[in-house]
């Protein structure tokens, strides 16, 4: 099923479908978690929400990890890799990406504008989220998903 998209200035908005259903970006790091903690991220969300719901990958998202798998860590660059394929069970969303903008800058756009939840184990961005109203989801103590505000 492909999502409308109603472009807002230089930002992106995800217009509601005909079946509502509960969309969530995912951040770049939380695509790690499969290997770090031999974690079904899928699986764990669907539980975690009980809802049907919809992982979304942004592109500056997509472009991150490309550049991650071109790190000269091995270990960066096997997780990266795996992030992308991962990526691949996810709706894709085209966004703008300005040059004063970073990675992070742009989820919170994107989420503020559509009012999004975000998965992210990214303290900083989890924070800066939460300051805008959008409800995040993270791994606590390296063995199950939490959700911070409502969805």
């Amino acid at each position: 099923m492909n999502l409308p998209k109603v472009y807002s200035g230089c930002g992106t908005k995800l217009a509601a479908s005909k079946k509502v259903r509960l969309r969530v970006i995912l951040d770049a790091n939380f695509f790690f978690l499969p290997l770090q903690f031999n974690l079904d991220i899928f699986e764990e969300l669907a539980k975690l929400l009980n809802k049907r719901y919809e992982p979304i990958m942004l592109s500056s998202t997509k472009k991150e990890l490309q550049g991650l798998a071109e790190s000269t860590s091995i270990k960066t660059k096997k997780q990266a890799v795996n992030a992308i394929s991962l990526g691949a069970k996810c709706f894709f969303v085209p966004v703008e990406k300005s040059d004063t903008e970073t990675y992070d800058d742009v989820i919170v756009r994107v989420a503020t504008e559509s009012k999004i939840p975000v998965a992210t184990n990214d303290r900083n961005l989890r924070k800066r989220l939460r300051q805008s109203g959008i409800a995040v989801i993270y791994m606590r103590q390296k063995q199950q998903l939490v959700l911070e505000g409502s969805v």
